[in-house]
């Protein structure tokens, strides 16, 4: 029985994918949780100087893993036991998911100059504001930001005069070393396309295997239904 065969394939596929998709949802939800309760990554919330951006991204994150992992489990558990109400609703929520990730795309695309210029005035207030007080908290920030960006302060390592808190590198490495706001505007241009064409696609594939198992349900359907009628002829 091809049909059949073709159908117990695309369940477990589509088990698959979901799976995935729901282990997908659970490290975004861990690192939105991750940012907001860690002690060196808090102190970019807090505070009258404290991004939007930070501030709203965290909770994205938590929302949107949240819902993935949801989404995931209604997948797995309705791909397994062939749930048609599970199915529906999984499916359901996958078009809100990939609704909601195109215009994120599209606002994220037609606000980059926006939400660099943000990021890059947070982290020059916050390091003006290092300058003048010593605070720990502030260093903290600063650091995380600088270790994870591999830059140094507004001019770069080699012009730097506060080193404190940049990245402890070799004497020959220091000239690679760029000012934080280049830094920030090279990762947003070269990562903004990645990230978002990996997970329209993502989207685009996940949608085409469930509209191709419910092609297949239906044939399969069709075909058990045309196999009883033929027996009591």
């Amino acid at each position: 029985m091809a049909v059949a065969g073709g159908l117990k394939c695309l369940k477990y596929l589509l088990f698959v994918f979901n799976f995935c998709f729901w282990l997908t949802g659970t490290a975004v939800f861990a690192i939105g949780l991750w940012l907001k309760v860690d002690p060196q990554t808090k102190n970019l919330f807090e505070g009258p100087d404290s991004s939007y951006v930070f501030y709203t991204g965290a909770y994205i994150l938590i929302g949107a893993g949240a819902l993935m992992m949801v989404v995931g489990f209604l997948g797995c558990c309705g791909a397994i036991q062939e749930s048609p109400w599970m199915l529906g609703l999984f499916f359901f929520f996958l078009l809100i998911i990939f609704t909601v990730e195109v215009a994120a795309g599209i606002w994220g695309f037609s606000n980059q100059n926006k939400v660099v210029e943000d990021f890059s005035n947070f982290y020059i207030q916050t390091y003006n504001e290092y300058e003048k007080t010593g605070d720990e908290n502030l260093k903290k920030t600063l650091q995380l930001i600088q270790t994870q960006l591999n830059c140094c302060g507004r001019k770069g390592m080699v012009e730097e005069t506060n080193k404190d808190s940049c990245p402890e590198v070799d004497t020959a490495d220091q000239l690679t070393i760029k000012s934080c706001p280049e830094a920030i505007d090279k990762v947003f241009d070269s990562k903004l396309l990645i990230i978002g064409g990996v997970g329209i696609t993502v989207g685009v594939v996940m949608v085409s295997v469930q509209l191709l198992h419910d092609k297949h349900s239906s044939s399969f359907h069709l075909f058990l239904s045309w196999r009883g009628g033929k027996k009591y002829h």
